[in-house]
């Protein structure tokens, strides 16, 4: 087995390989007293004290999961290193000691790295510090308890594992503590096995990374056995559940999704896979769940992260600042460790004998809906590229009237695409996108938007979601910070837009109406503009003919085809948008702004010239796109869609009420209108 080529799942010893160079890569930027490791690179939002204990606390988890599945043996160098680091972090005189939990939030998060590595390789590290420094980790560790400031979202797993080893030490804690802790997480379950980060519709990596991986790692604790036995199977059946979900979204490269924040942390995507395992979760082998975590990891070590000096940099497969959050510093990567927390099995543990199980996407198209973020997931086995449209994730509560979030509220995420991050890319939607554009080029959002439908149709070809949404302007405000959430400002309502996608393969046929404009917004004075996928490498190759506007970059092509007639095409350049490129092009067309009126596009983003034996063929010369035809049939309305490859689908979809007219869109082909195509007719 070739294990440098990411279909080869990696072996136990590669997986230790791959962490002894990690931990060897970063002791050289240790303090002298090893209480922090600060790393090379621009000080963090929080400060070089806060960039030092994020270096310890988090690099510490990967040293904790080597040091536990080696069982102590043949690992004494990187005892030492992390047990003096932790007699110097408590100590408060020293100058390397840890930035105290009442100086900084942010210790909050590296303290339950710290007590859960402490628990962890308890033998080893806690049961060799002298009483004076136990007491001393004690008392660093002890003003969580009763502590409400926590933020309610994820971070209720920190005060939960500092509490639980508290608890198992002898230390203080509180049982109301852990009871609100863990009646706050299970109001963040949703269907499926899903959960959201908070009260708001926060869905990205860390259910997987967080919310799943604590459960299964706190019930292991030793001091949570009780606590956790009335809740174990409840909590191994929902991560059961969403392993469903989240296998099918993992790239045929091994690339996660690049949607939500935190994606700085890369290859943590693979903990859930890992937290499976562990768990011994009843659906999924363990062959299977190693093999997705070896792809994940594997893409980023094919892909030049870590970097040439072994270290972990801000961004996706190289350097890229802007992914980061403003608040992040040159530990933070770091998080990265969790997708190896396979090391902490022993080497006699079933998970490294099993045979290798293929990912669904190498196995064939994958189609599926998932409620819970209101997605519609398309896999193509041809070209490997997971896309997700997206009609119900924005980060934000119902109704909310902020700016979208590139990470959460575009229409649509991939895992060969990434949303533009720029400035201009927080300011407007461009990419993957339904919006109405005023005279000063300033584009509308849909943070906030009502879903209202996600399923597959019945004989499960074709995903089926939908959206309705107040557009709306904002003027953001200035001291607006970003941790991933839109902007804030100053609202303009718009107008309100529905948008209805069918989702085959590479394609989403987007069905979009302006329902009605707002009261002092004129058709005359804005236009509807539609964005596809943004393709990003070193250079665009970009055509707009017909009724077809089309980047590509190396394999990548993304394709917008309009089957409304009148729309302008154009392939817009956003150069240092990417994190995966600087170049970037993105397809849009732009129409007049005709209320009631249904608009309809094909977007394409395809890797090849086949994206699979069932779905649409597309290639980056030429685009064939069947006619649609759509009619009101009393509240829905009736769908006839003939796909590129001949295949005919129909559909009933919700409808708003407003569609008086039965409408036929031409037929296409290589984006250039039938002359004998139909008029749109009453």
């Amino acid at each position: 087995m070739d294990e440098g080529n990411l279909r080869a799942d990696w072996t136990r010893e590669h997986w230790l390989a791959v962490a002894d160079a990690l931990l060897a890569a970063v002791a050289p930027h240790a303090s002298a007293g090893h209480g922090r490791i600060t790393l090379p690179g621009a000080e963090g939002g929080y400060g070089r004290a806060v960039d030092g204990l994020e270096g310890f606390a988090r690099t510490f988890l990967l040293a904790g999961f080597r040091i536990a599945g080696a069982r102590g043996e043949g690992v004494d160098d990187l005892i030492d290193f992390y047990r003096r680091g932790v007699e110097t972090g408590v100590d408060p005189d020293a100058e390397d000691r840890w930035v105290r939990i009442d100086e900084h939030a942010q210790a909050k998060v590296e303290a339950a790295s710290i007590a859960l590595v402490l628990d962890l390789t308890r033998p080893w590290i806690w049961d060799r510090l002298d009483e004076r420094t136990q007491q001393r980790v004690v008392d660093y560790l002890a003003p969580v308890v009763g502590d409400d400031s926590y933020p309610q979202t994820n971070w209720v797993w920190f005060r939960l594992v500092v509490e639980t080893f508290l608890r198992s030490v002898g230390g203080p804690w509180s049982a109301e503590d852990v009871a609100a802790d863990l009646a706050r997480h299970d109001s963040f379950v949703r269907e499926d096995g899903w959960l959201a980060d908070g009260a708001e519709r926060a869905y990205d990596h860390y259910v997987g990374w967080a919310l799943h991986v604590y459960p299964v790692l706190w019930a292991r604790m030793s001091g949570a056995a009780e606590l956790a036995a009335p809740r174990a199977a409840a909590d191994v059946a929902r991560l059961d559940r969403y392993l469903d979900d989240a296998l099918a979204l993992v790239g045929g490269d091994g690339s996660p999704l690049l949607q939500g924040r935190s994606l700085i942390y890369r290859f943590a995507a693979a903990a859930p896979f890992w937290a499976g395992v562990i768990a011994e979760v009843p659906s999924h082998s363990p062959g299977r769940l190693r093999r997705a975590a070896s792809a994940i990891v594997g893409h980023f070590a094919e892909n030049g992260a870590p970097g040439e000096d072994g270290l972990l940099s801000m961004g996706w497969h190289d350097p890229w600042r802007e992914l980061a959050q403003s608040y992040s510093g040159p530990g933070s990567p770091y998080w990265a460790v969790k997708g190896m927390l396979g090391i902490l099995l022993p080497a006699e543990h079933p998970v490294w004998s099993a045979a290798s199980e293929p990912l669904p996407i190498e196995q064939g198209d994958d189609l599926r809906a998932i409620v819970s973020p209101g997605w519609i997931v398309s896999g193509t086995q041809a070209d490997g590229i997971v896309r997700v449209v997206n009609h119900g994730t924005d980060k934000a509560l119902p109704g909310a009237t902020t700016g979208d979030s590139p990470l959460y509220a575009r229409l649509g995420y991939s895992t060969a695409t990434a949303p533009l991050l720029d400035e201009r890319g927080w300011a407007e939607a461009l990419e993957q996108s339904v919006a109405l554009v005023d005279a000063d080029g300033d584009a509308t959002h849909r943070t906030g938007m009502t879903l209202t439908e996600v399923r597959l149709d019945a004989d499960g070809r074709v995903g089926v979601a939908g959206s309705i949404w107040d557009a709306h302007w904002i003027t953001p405000e200035r001291s607006s910070h970003r941790h991933g959430e839109g902007l804030r400002g100053a609202v303009r309502v718009a107008g309100r837009i529905s948008v209805h996608s069918l989702v085959r393969g590479p394609w989403e046929l987007r069905l979009v109406r302006i329902d009605e404009l707002a009261e002092g917004v004129r058709p005359e004075e804005v236009a509807l503009r539609i964005g596809g996928w943004a393709i990003a490498g070193e250079r665009i190759d970009a055509t707009a003919d017909g009724a077809t506007a089309r980047a590509t970059a190396g394999v990548l092509t993304s394709t917008l085809t309009s089957l409304t007639p009148g729309a302008a095409l154009e392939v817009v350049a956003r150069d240092g948008a990417s994190p995966l490129g600087p170049a970037v092009g993105v397809p849009t067309l732009t129409l007049p702004a005709e209320v009631d009126a249904l608009v309809v596009a094909l977007v394409g983003l395809t890797g090849d010239e086949a994206a699979g034996s069932e779905a649409p063929v597309a290639g980056p010369a030429a685009v064939d796109v069947a006619a649609v035809d759509i009619a009101l049939d009393g509240d829905a309305l009736s769908v006839t869609a003939t796909w590129p490859d001949g295949l005919v689908t129909e559909h009933r979809l919700p409808d708003s009420g407003r569609a008086a007219r039965q409408l036929r869109y031409p037929r296409t082909r290589g984006g250039v209108p039938d002359a004998d195509a139909k008029e749109q007719h009453a």
